[in-house]
């Protein structure tokens, strides 16, 4: 059977470029729907994204709103970027949709079960934010408020805040489908990600310790999710080197290589 392409067919320049349009449109047609569906309820959005860090403000304490007209476009600013954030299985078909026609069989086997795990480990890290991390930092500044001073958050910092530990926690839950493709492509081997996890334990609480507040709880929050996922990313890499080394997957010509038979 040919390992080729399945379109192995050559397109002018003109109709890439139309064909990126048209996904590209796509992709902003979609989050626009999303929006236009969610648009009657920003402050509900609002409210539940800000429900862990209001359930640690002090007795009669409240959020506060610092600009004119931060209690209309923050609570919209957040609705177009929690539509962006749904959007994400439909841009990522529509690129998948651009490249697959490039692809090889055997690399299409592989990207398929990729592109789900990247979206279900997005989706995975900003709830694991949500419902963890943020309960605990949150507490955390509360109790180390100093006396006299009122904790009231303004409404547009705590969007600000939180929309940056969301993308850190959904990028950090990559790292497996990260250190899969590093193997697959060739750039590093297993081996050789066995050696330096030392370095890259050490890297996950550096990178804990800048994107998180200071406090070691949220810092080994981070750090330890992403330790753990470095170690689930070289276990499935070294499934998929073993599986690559299967006798199936070699030439037919390999299995007749064998010496002549000499003559009596």
């Amino acid at each position: 059977m040919s390992d080729l392409p399945e379109n192995d067919q050559h397109m002018p320049l003109v109709s890439h470029l139309t064909e990126l349009r048209t996904r590209l449109l796509r992709c902003v047609a979609a989050i626009f729907i999303i929006f236009a569906g969610l648009f009657a309820f920003t402050q509900q959005i609002y409210t539940f994204v800000s429900t862990p860090l209001r359930q640690y403000l002090p007795v009669g304490a409240t959020m506060i709103a610092t600009d004119v007209s931060s209690p209309f476009l923050t609570p919209l600013k957040l609705t177009m970027m929690v539509s962006l954030f749904l959007a994400i299985p439909v841009i990522l078909h529509q690129i998948w949709g651009f490249i697959a026609p490039g692809l090889y069989k055997h690399e299409k086997r592989i990207a398929v079960p990729l592109l789900v795990s990247s979206i279900m480990l997005f989706y995975t890290g900003m709830a694991f934010a949500y419902y963890l991390v943020f309960p605990l930092i949150f507490k955390f500044f509360a109790a180390a408020t100093p006396a006299g001073v009122e904790m009231m958050t303004d409404i547009s910092s705590y969007l600000d805040f939180v929309m940056t530990l969301f993308f850190a926690f959904g990028v950090a839950f990559e790292i497996p489908v990260a250190v899969v493709l590093l193997v697959w492509i060739g750039v590093v081997n297993v081996a050789y990600l066995k050696k330096i996890r030392p370095y890259v334990i050490i890297g996950c609480f550096v990178v804990g310790m800048i994107l998180t507040p200071p406090d070691i709880f949220s810092q080994t929050l981070l750090a330890v999710p992403m330790w753990l996922l470095f170690e689930i990313g070289i276990l499935f890499s070294g499934l998929i080197s073993k599986r690559g080394e299967h006798p199936d997957d070699q030439p037919a010509d390999d299995h007749n290589d064998q010496p002549p038979a000499t003559q009596p």
